[in-house]
């Protein structure tokens, strides 16, 4: 009797114990359930940034190319030639610091014209790099300004322009990647200075040096003979202000 008695306790107590071990995974494997839920309702969602549609922009450009600012050299027939520019996404750049010079560039650079810079941006747009092309007539008359509009998109969202510092060998300003969206809307106006640059086209180092073509091809770089850096400091040829519309 206290034989078959003990066998049914130790029977009974294996039961209760295997019984608690179920009941401690299934805790466990709830605790572990509602842990991982909380943590997902701690991760906030991902929300892609709101679409902010079409936006057209006036280009303005006022030159502080003078002779009282840029004495060395510095040309009575100095002007700017007309801009040339797109708006574009991030795949494509009108020109590129540490680059040699595309052949459109070395030619607005270095002569002023538009082409080939406007067929290398009609095949930027054909490869939906770029939106659209936009272009002006030169500035002769310092006193006056040079006016152009640009249009932008969620898909173009930036703008780049150029055009010749002239006279000069391959001098030229701009600006480059300019993203008019300020906190998540298109920015109402921006201004820019405009520094000089030297497209590596061409070997002149005086505004009327005589034609010197360089090849191979040197990097485009900022312009820092005396002409444009003085005492130290870049001085800005001008300044551009994108102001929407």
């Amino acid at each position: 009797m206290r034989t078959g008695y003990a066998q049914v306790v130790v029977t009974v107590a294996l039961m209760v114990a295997v019984i608690g071990c179920t009941k401690s995974d299934d805790t466990a494997a709830m605790a572990g359930d509602s842990t991982a839920q909380a943590m997902n309702d701690s991760v906030a969602p991902v929300t892609a940034p709101a679409a902010l549609g079409p936006a057209e922009y006036t280009i303005v450009v006022k030159s502080r190319w003078t002779k009282a600012e840029h004495p060395l050299e510095w040309p009575s027939t100095a002007h700017f030639s007309g801009i040339i520019g797109a708006n574009h996404a991030s795949g494509y750049s009108i020109f590129n610091i540490g680059a040699p010079p595309t052949p459109g560039l070395e030619m607005l650079s270095e002569e002023g014209k538009h082409t080939p810079l406007d067929n290398e941006i009609r095949a930027a747009i054909t490869a939906k790099t770029a939106g659209s092309l936009f272009e002006s007539g030169p500035l002769r008359t310092f006193t006056d300004s040079i006016v152009a509009s640009a249009n932008v998109d969620d898909t173009f969202p930036l703008i780049s322009m150029v055009m010749m510092v002239a006279l000069s060998p391959d001098w030229f300003t701009g600006v480059k990647d300019v993203d008019l969206r300020e906190n998540g809307a298109w920015a109402q106006s921006k201004t820019l200075d405009l520094v000089a640059y030297d497209s590596g086209g061409d070997d002149g180092t005086t505004y009327l040096a005589p034609n010197k073509d360089t090849n191979p091809k040197k990097p485009t770089s900022q312009a820092t003979t005396p002409h444009f850096v003085i005492n130290g400091n870049v001085v800005p040829v001008g300044t551009v202000t994108f102001t929407r519309k």
